[in-house]
Protein backbone atom coordinates (compact mmCIF):
# COMPACT_ATOMS: atom_id res chain seq x y z
CA UNK A 1 0.00 0.00 0.00
CA UNK A 2 1.05 3.63 -0.27
CA UNK A 3 3.09 5.12 2.10
CA UNK A 4 0.64 7.55 3.17
CA UNK A 5 -1.92 4.52 4.21
CA UNK A 6 0.47 3.61 6.97
CA UNK A 7 2.29 6.69 8.00
CA UNK A 8 2.47 9.84 9.23
CA UNK A 9 -1.26 10.42 9.08
CA UNK A 10 -2.64 13.23 10.86
CA UNK A 11 -5.13 15.20 10.96
CA UNK A 12 -7.36 18.55 12.40
CA UNK A 13 -10.95 17.81 12.57
CA UNK A 14 -13.64 20.80 11.36
CA UNK A 15 -17.10 20.17 12.01
CA UNK A 16 -19.02 20.38 8.94
CA UNK A 17 -21.68 23.24 8.77
CA UNK A 18 -23.30 24.89 5.92
CA UNK A 19 -23.90 21.72 3.84
CA UNK A 20 -25.08 23.03 0.16
CA UNK A 21 -27.91 21.58 -1.39
CA UNK A 22 -27.75 17.67 -2.22
CA UNK A 23 -28.09 18.41 -6.15
CA UNK A 24 -25.76 21.24 -6.06
CA UNK A 25 -23.83 21.36 -9.39
CA UNK A 26 -20.11 20.57 -8.56
CA UNK A 27 -17.61 23.59 -9.42
CA UNK A 28 -15.61 23.47 -12.34
CA UNK A 29 -12.48 24.22 -11.04
CA UNK A 30 -11.21 20.94 -12.15
CA UNK A 31 -13.85 19.59 -14.51
CA UNK A 32 -11.16 19.15 -17.23
CA UNK A 33 -9.48 16.01 -16.51
CA UNK A 34 -9.61 13.39 -18.86
CA UNK A 35 -8.45 13.71 -22.38
CA UNK A 36 -11.14 12.40 -25.14
CA UNK A 37 -10.84 8.68 -24.98
CA UNK A 38 -9.39 6.51 -28.16
CA UNK A 39 -8.99 3.47 -29.36
CA UNK A 40 -9.39 0.30 -27.42
CA UNK A 41 -10.73 0.08 -23.86
CA UNK A 42 -7.63 -2.70 -22.26
CA UNK A 43 -9.79 -2.22 -19.65
CA UNK A 44 -12.57 -4.08 -20.55
CA UNK A 45 -10.30 -6.51 -22.62
CA UNK A 46 -8.93 -7.33 -19.60
CA UNK A 47 -11.90 -7.99 -17.58
CA UNK A 48 -10.37 -5.46 -14.86
CA UNK A 49 -13.25 -3.20 -13.64
CA UNK A 50 -12.45 0.58 -13.03
CA UNK A 51 -13.64 2.38 -10.20
CA UNK A 52 -15.09 5.32 -8.42
CA UNK A 53 -11.77 6.77 -6.13
CA UNK A 54 -13.06 8.16 -3.19
CA UNK A 55 -10.15 7.00 -1.09
CA UNK A 56 -7.14 8.98 -2.37
CA UNK A 57 -3.62 9.06 -4.08
CA UNK A 58 -3.15 5.35 -2.89
CA UNK A 59 -0.28 3.44 -4.84
CA UNK A 60 -2.21 0.26 -5.05
CA UNK A 61 -5.13 2.08 -6.11
CA UNK A 62 -3.13 3.63 -9.14
CA UNK A 63 -2.52 6.81 -7.61
CA UNK A 64 -3.89 9.91 -9.73
CA UNK A 65 -5.74 10.95 -12.65
CA UNK A 66 -3.77 12.85 -14.66
CA UNK A 67 -5.12 16.12 -16.08
CA UNK A 68 -5.92 16.62 -19.61
CA UNK A 69 -2.92 18.78 -20.97
CA UNK A 70 -0.27 15.97 -19.56
CA UNK A 71 -2.14 13.05 -20.99
CA UNK A 72 -1.83 14.84 -24.40
CA UNK A 73 1.63 16.28 -23.41
CA UNK A 74 2.78 12.52 -23.09
CA UNK A 75 0.82 11.35 -26.19
CA UNK A 76 2.98 13.75 -28.06
CA UNK A 77 5.99 12.97 -26.77
CA UNK A 78 5.45 9.33 -27.91
CA UNK A 79 5.61 10.16 -31.35
CA UNK A 80 9.54 10.85 -31.38
CA UNK A 81 12.74 9.81 -30.41
CA UNK A 82 14.77 11.86 -28.15
CA UNK A 83 18.43 11.33 -25.88
CA UNK A 84 17.35 10.36 -22.77
CA UNK A 85 20.26 12.05 -21.19
CA UNK A 86 19.67 15.40 -23.51
CA UNK A 87 15.88 15.22 -22.44
CA UNK A 88 16.65 14.35 -18.15
CA UNK A 89 18.97 17.43 -18.20
CA UNK A 90 17.22 19.85 -20.00
CA UNK A 91 14.03 18.85 -18.27
CA UNK A 92 16.01 19.16 -14.85
CA UNK A 93 16.85 22.19 -15.57
CA UNK A 94 13.20 23.69 -16.12
CA UNK A 95 11.87 22.46 -13.53
CA UNK A 96 14.47 23.81 -11.57
CA UNK A 97 13.60 27.42 -12.88
CA UNK A 98 10.27 26.73 -12.28
CA UNK A 99 10.66 25.67 -8.28
CA UNK A 100 13.41 27.17 -6.82
CA UNK A 101 15.87 25.29 -6.67
CA UNK A 102 20.17 24.68 -7.21
CA UNK A 103 18.71 21.30 -9.70
CA UNK A 104 15.95 18.75 -10.57
CA UNK A 105 15.91 14.96 -11.53
CA UNK A 106 12.94 13.22 -12.69
CA UNK A 107 13.13 9.96 -11.06
CA UNK A 108 10.78 6.34 -11.38
CA UNK A 109 8.92 7.45 -8.18
CA UNK A 110 10.14 8.95 -5.06
CA UNK A 111 10.96 5.90 -3.70
CA UNK A 112 13.55 5.78 -6.70
CA UNK A 113 14.61 9.34 -5.73
CA UNK A 114 14.82 7.89 -2.04
CA UNK A 115 17.60 5.25 -3.73
CA UNK A 116 18.97 7.55 -6.24
CA UNK A 117 19.78 10.05 -3.36
CA UNK A 118 20.61 8.20 -0.76
CA UNK A 119 23.46 6.50 -3.48
CA UNK A 120 24.52 10.66 -4.36
CA UNK A 121 25.60 10.92 -0.76
CA UNK A 122 27.38 7.66 -0.30
CA UNK A 123 30.04 7.92 -3.26
CA UNK A 124 29.56 11.44 -4.19
CA UNK A 125 29.51 10.44 -8.02
CA UNK A 126 33.03 8.34 -7.44
CA UNK A 127 32.37 6.22 -10.96
CA UNK A 128 33.98 2.98 -8.33
CA UNK A 129 32.01 3.71 -5.50
CA UNK A 130 28.86 3.57 -8.16
CA UNK A 131 30.35 0.21 -9.56
CA UNK A 132 30.93 -1.46 -5.96
CA UNK A 133 27.51 -0.16 -3.72
CA UNK A 134 26.51 -2.09 -1.89
CA UNK A 135 28.56 -4.95 -1.61
CA UNK A 136 31.66 -3.06 -1.10
CA UNK A 137 32.03 0.34 0.82
CA UNK A 138 35.85 0.08 2.22
CA UNK A 139 36.14 3.33 2.23
CA UNK A 140 32.57 4.93 1.89
CA UNK A 141 30.38 7.30 4.33
CA UNK A 142 27.38 4.52 4.95
CA UNK A 143 25.90 5.65 8.19
CA UNK A 144 22.61 7.58 7.99
CA UNK A 145 20.81 9.02 11.11
CA UNK A 146 17.05 9.18 11.74
CA UNK A 147 14.92 9.86 14.10
CA UNK A 148 13.83 6.02 15.66
CA UNK A 149 10.05 7.50 14.96
CA UNK A 150 10.70 8.42 11.35
CA UNK A 151 11.77 4.47 10.36
CA UNK A 152 9.36 3.22 8.11
CA UNK A 153 8.33 1.34 5.22
CA UNK A 154 10.20 2.96 2.60
CA UNK A 155 14.15 2.17 4.73
CA UNK A 156 14.61 -0.86 2.32
CA UNK A 157 14.65 2.12 -0.78
CA UNK A 158 18.15 3.50 1.03
CA UNK A 159 19.13 0.31 2.53
CA UNK A 160 19.48 -0.81 -0.91
CA UNK A 161 22.77 1.72 -1.51
CA UNK A 162 24.44 -0.24 1.59
CA UNK A 163 23.57 1.91 4.54
CA UNK A 164 23.06 1.17 7.82
CA UNK A 165 20.64 3.19 9.87
CA UNK A 166 21.73 5.05 13.07
CA UNK A 167 18.22 5.72 15.18
CA UNK A 168 17.96 8.44 17.52
CA UNK A 169 15.17 9.87 19.42
CA UNK A 170 16.46 13.46 21.36
CA UNK A 171 18.40 16.38 19.82
CA UNK A 172 21.62 15.18 22.54
CA UNK A 173 21.12 11.98 20.61
CA UNK A 174 21.16 13.47 17.11
CA UNK A 175 24.40 15.43 18.07
CA UNK A 176 26.55 12.36 19.40
CA UNK A 177 25.52 10.64 16.10
CA UNK A 178 27.78 11.73 13.76
CA UNK A 179 31.35 10.32 12.56
CA UNK A 180 33.41 10.22 10.26
CA UNK A 181 31.74 7.32 8.89
CA UNK A 182 28.11 9.74 8.25
CA UNK A 183 26.73 9.90 5.09
CA UNK A 184 23.03 11.48 5.34
CA UNK A 185 20.66 12.80 7.76
CA UNK A 186 17.36 11.30 7.10
CA UNK A 187 13.78 12.97 7.34
CA UNK A 188 10.47 11.50 6.77
CA UNK A 189 8.43 15.16 6.67
CA UNK A 190 5.10 13.60 7.06
CA UNK A 191 5.90 11.49 10.46
CA UNK A 192 3.88 12.07 13.74
CA UNK A 193 6.22 11.53 15.81
CA UNK A 194 9.83 12.58 16.36
CA UNK A 195 11.29 15.61 18.95
CA UNK A 196 13.42 16.92 16.58
CA UNK A 197 12.02 19.69 14.29
CA UNK A 198 12.96 19.89 10.27
CA UNK A 199 15.13 23.25 11.34
CA UNK A 200 17.08 21.46 14.14
CA UNK A 201 17.34 18.33 11.81
CA UNK A 202 19.12 20.66 9.29
CA UNK A 203 20.70 22.91 11.50
CA UNK A 204 22.61 20.40 13.13
CA UNK A 205 23.34 18.32 10.12
CA UNK A 206 24.86 21.52 8.54
CA UNK A 207 26.92 22.00 11.21
CA UNK A 208 28.58 18.96 10.70
CA UNK A 209 29.36 19.44 7.44
CA UNK A 210 26.88 16.58 6.90
CA UNK A 211 23.26 16.64 3.86
CA UNK A 212 19.79 16.05 4.59
CA UNK A 213 17.03 14.55 2.59
CA UNK A 214 13.82 14.43 3.16
CA UNK A 215 10.74 12.70 2.26
CA UNK A 216 7.89 14.93 1.39
CA UNK A 217 6.29 12.52 -1.17
CA UNK A 218 2.38 12.80 -0.51
CA UNK A 219 3.14 16.27 0.77
CA UNK A 220 1.79 18.65 -2.14
CA UNK A 221 -0.78 20.48 -1.71
CA UNK A 222 -0.15 23.39 -0.95
CA UNK A 223 2.06 24.42 -3.99
CA UNK A 224 4.51 26.00 -2.18
CA UNK A 225 5.73 22.66 -0.42
CA UNK A 226 7.60 22.11 -4.02
CA UNK A 227 10.24 24.48 -2.76
CA UNK A 228 9.77 25.11 0.91
CA UNK A 229 11.50 22.26 2.03
CA UNK A 230 14.77 23.36 -0.38
CA UNK A 231 14.53 27.00 0.96
CA UNK A 232 14.59 25.83 4.62
CA UNK A 233 18.13 24.09 3.93
CA UNK A 234 17.39 20.29 2.90
CA UNK A 235 19.79 19.05 0.73
CA UNK A 236 17.23 16.76 -1.30
CA UNK A 237 13.90 16.90 -1.25
CA UNK A 238 11.94 14.02 -3.37
CA UNK A 239 8.25 14.21 -4.21
CA UNK A 240 5.96 11.60 -5.96
CA UNK A 241 4.50 12.57 -9.27
CA UNK A 242 1.49 10.67 -9.21
CA UNK A 243 -0.06 12.08 -6.37
CA UNK A 244 -0.99 15.60 -5.76
CA UNK A 245 1.10 16.76 -8.63
CA UNK A 246 -1.42 14.65 -10.86
CA UNK A 247 1.75 13.11 -13.20
CA UNK A 248 2.27 9.88 -14.46
CA UNK A 249 2.11 7.26 -11.11
CA UNK A 250 5.73 5.91 -12.15
CA UNK A 251 7.15 9.69 -11.65
CA UNK A 252 8.89 11.49 -9.33
CA UNK A 253 11.24 14.84 -8.14
CA UNK A 254 14.20 14.96 -6.60
CA UNK A 255 15.60 18.38 -5.78
CA UNK A 256 18.16 19.99 -4.44
CA UNK A 257 22.14 20.94 -4.24
CA UNK A 258 23.49 20.43 -8.00
CA UNK A 259 26.24 18.66 -7.14
CA UNK A 260 24.21 15.78 -5.67
CA UNK A 261 21.81 15.78 -8.47
CA UNK A 262 24.45 15.23 -10.54
CA UNK A 263 25.90 12.16 -8.16
CA UNK A 264 22.30 11.32 -8.11
CA UNK A 265 22.01 11.31 -12.18
CA UNK A 266 25.24 9.47 -12.44
CA UNK A 267 23.53 6.37 -10.22
CA UNK A 268 20.54 6.35 -12.87
CA UNK A 269 19.83 4.65 -16.26
CA UNK A 270 20.52 5.10 -18.56
CA UNK A 271 23.85 4.31 -17.57
CA UNK A 272 24.76 0.61 -17.42
CA UNK A 273 25.88 -1.64 -13.76
CA UNK A 274 24.48 1.14 -11.31
CA UNK A 275 22.12 0.52 -8.26
CA UNK A 276 19.43 3.06 -10.35
CA UNK A 277 20.05 1.09 -13.58
CA UNK A 278 16.73 -0.68 -13.21
CA UNK A 279 15.05 2.48 -12.43
CA UNK A 280 14.03 3.80 -16.24
CA UNK A 281 11.56 6.51 -17.06
CA UNK A 282 10.41 6.64 -20.19
CA UNK A 283 10.64 10.19 -22.52
CA UNK A 284 6.85 10.11 -22.46
CA UNK A 285 7.13 10.27 -18.58
CA UNK A 286 9.56 12.64 -18.15
CA UNK A 287 7.37 14.69 -20.06
CA UNK A 288 3.96 13.93 -18.30
CA UNK A 289 5.42 15.25 -15.22
CA UNK A 290 7.25 18.61 -16.67
CA UNK A 291 3.68 19.55 -18.01
CA UNK A 292 2.29 18.07 -14.77
CA UNK A 293 4.24 20.60 -12.55
CA UNK A 294 3.31 23.08 -15.38
CA UNK A 295 -0.05 22.25 -14.80
CA UNK A 296 0.07 22.38 -10.64
CA UNK A 297 1.51 25.96 -10.39
CA UNK A 298 -1.24 27.02 -12.42
CA UNK A 299 -3.97 26.16 -9.50
CA UNK A 300 -4.41 28.12 -6.88
CA UNK A 301 -4.45 26.37 -3.40
CA UNK A 302 -7.61 28.34 -2.02
CA UNK A 303 -9.63 27.21 -5.23
CA UNK A 304 -8.54 23.45 -4.55
CA UNK A 305 -9.32 22.88 -1.10
CA UNK A 306 -12.97 24.88 -1.89
CA UNK A 307 -13.70 22.63 -4.66
CA UNK A 308 -13.23 19.63 -2.27
CA UNK A 309 -14.32 21.24 0.78
CA UNK A 310 -17.60 21.11 -1.27
CA UNK A 311 -17.99 17.99 -2.40
CA UNK A 312 -17.55 16.98 1.40
CA UNK A 313 -20.40 18.93 2.33
CA UNK A 314 -22.23 17.45 -0.80
CA UNK A 315 -21.82 14.13 0.39
CA UNK A 316 -22.11 15.21 3.91
CA UNK A 317 -26.15 16.79 3.10
CA UNK A 318 -27.16 13.28 1.78
CA UNK A 319 -26.45 12.04 4.85
CA UNK A 320 -28.58 14.14 6.71
CA UNK A 321 -31.65 12.34 8.56
CA UNK A 322 -30.22 9.18 8.59
CA UNK A 323 -30.18 7.79 12.51
CA UNK A 324 -27.21 8.59 14.27
CA UNK A 325 -24.78 9.53 11.65
CA UNK A 326 -22.74 12.54 12.11
CA UNK A 327 -20.25 14.45 10.02
CA UNK A 328 -16.89 15.86 10.11
CA UNK A 329 -14.32 17.87 7.59
CA UNK A 330 -11.06 17.40 8.19
CA UNK A 331 -7.93 18.18 7.12
CA UNK A 332 -4.40 16.64 7.40
CA UNK A 333 -1.36 19.57 8.40
CA UNK A 334 1.07 17.80 6.32
CA UNK A 335 0.81 15.24 3.59
CA UNK A 336 -2.65 14.47 2.04
CA UNK A 337 -3.86 17.90 2.87
CA UNK A 338 -7.18 18.45 1.79
CA UNK A 339 -10.30 18.06 3.18
CA UNK A 340 -11.87 14.53 3.97
CA UNK A 341 -15.13 13.57 5.08
CA UNK A 342 -15.17 11.56 8.38
CA UNK A 343 -18.52 9.59 8.81
CA UNK A 344 -20.06 7.91 12.27
CA UNK A 345 -22.92 6.59 13.70
CA UNK A 346 -24.22 4.24 16.44
CA UNK A 347 -24.11 0.15 15.54
CA UNK A 348 -27.34 -0.09 17.77
CA UNK A 349 -29.37 2.08 15.14
CA UNK A 350 -27.39 1.68 11.88
CA UNK A 351 -26.65 -2.57 11.98
CA UNK A 352 -23.61 -2.40 9.39
CA UNK A 353 -19.95 -2.10 10.52
CA UNK A 354 -17.80 0.07 7.98
CA UNK A 355 -15.72 -2.52 6.78
CA UNK A 356 -19.29 -4.48 5.27
CA UNK A 357 -19.94 -0.92 3.96
CA UNK A 358 -16.85 -0.96 2.09
CA UNK A 359 -17.79 -4.02 0.77
CA UNK A 360 -21.19 -2.57 -0.39
CA UNK A 361 -19.70 -0.19 -1.89
CA UNK A 362 -16.79 -1.97 -3.53
CA UNK A 363 -19.53 -4.48 -4.98
CA UNK A 364 -21.69 -2.28 -6.58
CA UNK A 365 -22.05 -0.74 -9.82
CA UNK A 366 -20.18 1.35 -10.25
CA UNK A 367 -17.10 -0.02 -7.81
CA UNK A 368 -16.59 2.98 -5.37
CA UNK A 369 -13.13 2.57 -3.58
CA UNK A 370 -13.12 4.49 0.37
CA UNK A 371 -10.36 5.57 1.74
CA UNK A 372 -8.30 2.69 3.66
CA UNK A 373 -8.67 4.08 6.71
CA UNK A 374 -12.41 3.19 7.12
CA UNK A 375 -13.37 0.61 9.85
CA UNK A 376 -10.82 0.59 12.00
CA UNK A 377 -7.39 0.69 9.56
CA UNK A 378 -4.86 3.21 9.63
CA UNK A 379 -5.71 5.85 11.78
CA UNK A 380 -4.77 9.89 11.24
CA UNK A 381 -4.16 10.32 14.35
CA UNK A 382 -6.59 12.53 16.99
CA UNK A 383 -9.76 11.39 15.06
CA UNK A 384 -11.91 8.31 15.84
CA UNK A 385 -11.24 4.99 14.52
CA UNK A 386 -13.05 2.22 14.28
CA UNK A 387 -16.40 -0.12 13.00
CA UNK A 388 -18.55 2.72 12.88
CA UNK A 389 -16.32 5.25 10.97
CA UNK A 390 -16.01 5.85 7.14
CA UNK A 391 -13.55 8.18 5.44
CA UNK A 392 -14.21 9.39 2.17
CA UNK A 393 -11.66 11.21 0.19
CA UNK A 394 -12.80 13.81 -2.20
CA UNK A 395 -9.96 14.96 -4.29
CA UNK A 396 -9.49 12.35 -6.69
CA UNK A 397 -13.19 12.38 -7.29
CA UNK A 398 -14.48 13.58 -10.65
CA UNK A 399 -16.93 15.16 -11.73
CA UNK A 400 -20.43 14.37 -9.90
CA UNK A 401 -18.70 11.54 -8.71
CA UNK A 402 -19.29 12.82 -5.01
CA UNK A 403 -23.18 12.89 -5.87
CA UNK A 404 -22.57 8.98 -7.21
CA UNK A 405 -21.10 8.01 -3.40
CA UNK A 406 -23.13 10.40 -1.51
CA UNK A 407 -26.40 8.26 -2.72
CA UNK A 408 -24.53 5.00 -2.56
CA UNK A 409 -23.66 5.72 1.32
CA UNK A 410 -26.88 6.86 1.77
CA UNK A 411 -28.47 3.92 0.26
CA UNK A 412 -25.98 1.68 1.92
CA UNK A 413 -27.06 3.24 5.88
CA UNK A 414 -30.43 3.67 5.41
CA UNK A 415 -30.69 0.02 4.06
CA UNK A 416 -28.93 -0.92 7.74
CA UNK A 417 -31.04 1.44 9.95
CA UNK A 418 -32.80 -1.06 13.36
CA UNK A 419 -36.31 -0.88 13.22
Amino acid sequence: MDRRKFFGRTGKALIAGGAVACGAAPDKALAKTHAPQKGVDYYAKLGVVPFINAAGTFTVLSGCLMPAEVQSAMSRAASSHVNIEELQRASGEYLASRLKCEAALVTAGAASALTLGTAACVTCGSDQAILNIPEDMSGLKNEVIVQKSHRYGYDHALRNCGIRFVDVETVEEYEAAFTPRTAMAHFFNAASEGKISREDWVRIAHAHGVPCFNDAAADVPPISNLWNYTQMGFDLVTFSGGKGLRGPQCTGLLLGRKDLIAAARKNDFPYGNTVGRGMKVGKEEIVGLVAAVDWFLNQEDQALQAEFQKRAERIAGHLKGIPSVATQIFVSPVANHVPHLLITYDLKQVTITAQEVVAKMRQGTPRIELHPSTGGGPAMPGLPSGDNTIVVGVWMLQPNEDLIVARRLRAVLSEAVSA
